[in-house]
């Protein structure tokens, strides 16, 4: 045989097997189609069923998540399938990277890893990362809002997933959802998930799931739109894609360049530490800047997209702030506009001024934060705050997350909020066209770290 017609017979053969010329083990099928071989059932006992080549995961009364587990676990891949959710009253997830414990949930099973979130409700959360059985949501797609529109109802939806290394991407009908950079799992199995019911009404409800593939080899980060934000969750680090992206750090874990303390000309030789890649203010008398003082940034900042870790010790009280221009020359902590860090479960500072705007994530004195316990970390444990301020002044808060918060920097609104707060004798409170990141000393131990921010034009 010639070597043209060896050509010709390989690439048929391609063809015969997997439908194009590419290489026949570019893509694995999950799914035969036809039965579940390769899949295992476990932690509930949720049906599942073939019908007209799909698996069809029913919902059943009186038990807990009921999840298709692979036999085979996978470590960088990309899962391609589709998914098909009749209306917006169900829930379900596809897991990836998990794991699971015969001996979990007392003898019943426990799967827990990373997630795909299949929500259809008025949420709209499609695409989200959540972990089950341990961190709950990183990377609520809040986060990404543009993506939240993009699950349809009674049809089939593309889903795809990538995991390469430390970095995991989704989207939901080819529009990218979310992107975490996360070494918590390299490997594990993928799993289906059919949700458990609060309500008996809703038992026999469907979820179907089809063209289940998996590839493994020649792998290659897909592009992501810059403007998403990453959930990068190694401390005091960037990826590749957020560098690219124009993130920096405000903190390098290690030392205290780039910031000195609130009108002085040097950091504070006292009342802060820095170690094992946290920036900590220390414990003193609980007055403000009474000890170390107020820390700020050098570099003085305009629109931009700051994220921040914080850890407040039990009934803590401090601040970060932005828009510090240091011009008023005010006794006590430098005046700007305040993301609130609160314990507001011990602190009577959560119970002063109007209607919580006091509280945690609260722009302070000014707007309440709009938030809900399950998503605040409590003391001791690490939150990630955000703050994004756009080019029109359009201002948000997040927390762990969660938008929390809108508001128009000067507009009349926003004026007349300042009006009857404690800002009101400073002309033109929080207008400036730029100013410093500002971290409080508040007398109470509050711990940073992964301070990073994104210019905005």
């Amino acid at each position: 045989m010639t070597r043209r017609k060896i050509c010709r017979f390989v690439a048929a053969s391609c063809f015969i097997l997997t439908g194009s010329c590419q290489p026949a083990d570019e893509w694995t099928n999950l799914f035969d189609g036809k039965s579940l071989n390769g899949w295992q059932k476990v932690a509930g006992d949720a049906e599942y069923k073939i019908e007209d080549g799909a698996i069809v995961g029913i919902t059943v009364a009186n038990t807990p998540n009921t999840f298709l587990i692979t036999d085979q676990e996978y470590g960088d891949f990309v899962l391609e399938l589709e998914v098909k959710i009749m209306d917006t009253t169900s829930n379900s997830g596809i897991q990836f990277r998990s794991h699971y414990d015969p001996a979990g949930n007392n003898g019943k099973g426990k799967v827990f890893g990373y997630q795909y979130e299949l929500d259809p409700s008025s949420r709209r959360w499609t695409g989200g990362v959540y972990e089950e059985g341990r961190r709950d949501w990183l990377y609520p797609l809040t986060l990404n809002a543009t993506a939240q529109d993009m699950l349809k109802t009674g049809v089939y939806n593309k889903v795809r997933v990538e995991c390469i290394g430390n970095s995991i991407k989704t989207w939901i009908n080819d529009k990218p959802a979310a992107y975490v950079v996360d070494d918590m799992d390299s490997n594990g199995v993928i799993a289906l998930q059919v949700h458990s019911i609060d309500n008996p009404d809703m038992a026999g409800k469907k979820i179907y799931w089809k063209n289940i593939r998996i590839r493994t080899s020649d792998l290659k980060h897909s592009s992501f739109d810059s403007t998403i934000y990453t959930m990068n969750t190694m401390a005091n680090s960037l990826s590749e894609f957020e560098i690219k992206a124009g993130w920096k750090l405000l903190f390098d874990g290690k030392s205290s360049n780039g910031w000195k303390g609130a009108y002085k000309q040097s950091f504070p030789e006292k009342g802060w530490e820095i170690r094992d890649g946290i920036l900590k203010v220390l414990q003193s008398s609980g007055g403000e800047s009474t000890n170390g003082g107020d820390i700020v940034t050098i570099e003085k900042f305009s629109a931009f997209d700051l994220s921040f870790d914080f850890n407040l010790s039990p009934g803590a009280n401090s601040g970060l702030k932005y828009f510090v221009t240091l011009t008023e020359n005010n006794p006590g902590s430098a005046i700007g506009l305040e993301y609130q860090l609160l314990d507001d479960s011990l602190h009577p500072d959560a119970k002063m001024g109007i209607s919580g705007n006091r509280t945690l994530a609260s722009l302070y004195d000014l707007i309440k934060a709009e938030k809900t316990t399950r998503f605040i970390k409590p003391s001791g444990k690490w939150n990630t705050g955000r703050i994004v301020v756009h080019p029109n002044n359009h201002a948000e808060h997040y927390l762990n997350g969660i938008k929390v918060l809108e508001y128009e920097r000067g507009s009349q609104a926003y004026r007349d909020l300042v009006a009857i707060s404690k800002y009101k004798i400073w002309p033109n409170f929080g207008e400036a066209k730029e100013g410093h990141i500002l971290l409080q000393d508040h007398g109470n131990e509050v711990s940073f770290r992964s301070i990073k921010i994104r210019k905005l034009n």
